[in-house]
């Protein structure tokens, strides 16, 4: 048998018994660590209110941000291989010492990590019993909490060098904004990225340099930097695109190969499903339509908010081919009515359903800290009316600033699609029933 893929692994079998404790002390651990303030602020994985869409929103707010201020910037996408793989646990558990976690706690988290094994059967054999001495646990509750307090320092070693950065589980992007005239930045970033070398070799990972991969995003009217890295006598070179937690980047936040993409994999999808819909039930089809096509056209799509209707305009042709498909009409058949029965929200409406969902959830604190502090409540000095509460502050134009890169910002567009909100929409005491009131609002305004 050959094995095409080295990373390849199975994921540990566990009891329901231990996930159940696991859970357990995955509350108290997650709690205490919450309580001090010991979590990473730029860690989003395997955090309550976190997911893959807001850490790229994350980015590109930077990246936009820092365009709009005419700067320039590199977003660095760090590749660690095997990372859950290679987890030292006696430095894990020192790690765990220094955040305070002792005495019976520190000896339950030592005996779950050791003391394991693997074995692996082929047809009639089977192996025999070999010990795990690294790594955490795959497919356990505990094991990527365990993870991202192994690797919280490295964000002391990213940030001593100016850069910043954020993370998603092993996913590190690395993001520095400087201005057309700074001559050192290959320099700084090769001085980080070997000091980065360093430390995950102090720490039994393996940054793959091969996979690591460079994306140089130039500011307004700045020149175009080749950039080069070389690190380890590996040599890092800028591209036009990277792929990023499921979404394509390209070196100017137009999405336009991301969206290429998304268009060829919803297509392919629709073709499979016509193929069998003369075997489905309508409701069959809307159930397959919106598992493997939407979907896609929902995934992380608030970074698309504040592109232009031209740009979108293949999302919402695979949107009304999914329509037409689910009620089995020819190709030109009007579609605004299937999608007011199949109460389907156009594509430019769904990202801004998805933005106002962001918003209210760091409105309301429920969202991560790094999308809270993007906005901020309106306030004036004169007793408020009823009508005003629930607003927020719209971002000022800074002086030199480009308009229209800080037209896109989520700082920006949150305020303005917030503020046009009915009041009961704004003054909802939970997410179940500002959703209630927002898709209605949406839906009357876009298919009337």
């Amino acid at each position: 048998m050959v094995l095409r893929r080295p990373n390849l692994r199975s994921l540990s079998l566990l009891s329901f018994l231990s996930k159940t404790l696991e859970r357990a002390v995955l509350g108290q651990l997650s709690c205490y660590l919450s309580q001090n303030d010991l979590l990473d602020p730029n860690q989003s994985g395997f955090k309550t209110g976190h997911s893959t869409e807001t850490a790229l929103l994350c980015v590109t707010e930077a990246l936009r941000t820092a365009k709009a201020n005419s700067l320039s910037s590199a977003l660095i996408l760090l590749d660690l291989s095997v990372a859950f793989d290679t987890v030292n646990h006696q430095i894990l558990l020192s790690t765990l010492s220094e955040l305070g976690i002792s005495g019976a706690a520190h000896a339950w988290i030592a005996s779950y990590l050791t003391g394991r094994s693997y074995q692996v059967a082929w047809r009639e054999s089977v192996s025999a019993p070999r010990a795990l001495t690294t790594g955490v646990p795959q497919g356990s509750v505990l094991g990527p909490l365990l993870f991202s307090l192994y690797t919280k320092s490295l964000g002391s070693v990213i940030s001593s060098h100016g850069l910043s950065y954020h993370c998603y589980a092993d996913d590190t992007q690395l993001i520095f904004s400087f201005p057309p005239s700074d001559n050192q930045v290959a320099n700084r970033i090769s001085a980080c990225l070997a000091d980065i070398s360093v430390w995950t070799t102090d720490h039994h990972l393996k940054l793959n340099l091969g996979k690591t991969e460079l994306l140089f995003l130039p500011g307004k009217d700045c020149p175009f930097h080749d950039l080069t890295i070389t690190v380890d006598n590996s040599l890092v070179s800028s591209s036009q695109s990277a792929k990023n937690l499921g979404v394509t980047l390209d070196n100017t936040l137009s999405f336009s190969t991301n969206i290429k993409a998304v268009t060829r994999s919803c297509r392919v999808m629709l073709y499979n499903i016509r193929r069998v819909r003369p075997c489905l039930t309508q409701e069959a089809a809307q159930v397959l339509v919106q598992a493997l096509v939407i979907s896609r056209l929902d995934y992380c799509n608030s970074l698309l908010a504040g592109l232009p209707a031209c740009a979108i305009k293949p999302l919402q042709l695979i949107q009304n081919a999914a329509a037409r498909l689910v009620f089995n009409l020819p190709k030109f058949s009007h579609v605004t009515p299937l999608l007011r029965s199949l109460h389907w929200l156009p594509v430019e409406a769904r990202i801004r359903y998805k933005s106002m969902v962001l918003a209210y959830g760091a409105v309301r604190g429920t969202a991560p800290p790094y999308l809270q502090a993007l906005i901020r409540p309106y306030t004036q000095t004169r007793a408020l009316r009823s009508s005003t509460s629930g607003l927020l502050a719209s971002l000022p134009l800074r002086k030199h600033s480009s308009r229209s890169s800080q037209s896109k910002l989520f700082a920006a567009l949150a305020p303005q699609w917030w503020n046009k909100l009915p009041h009961d929409a704004r003054t909802a005491e939970s997410i179940t029933t500002f959703r209630r009131h927002l898709k209605p609002h949406l839906f009357k305004e876009y298919l009337g």
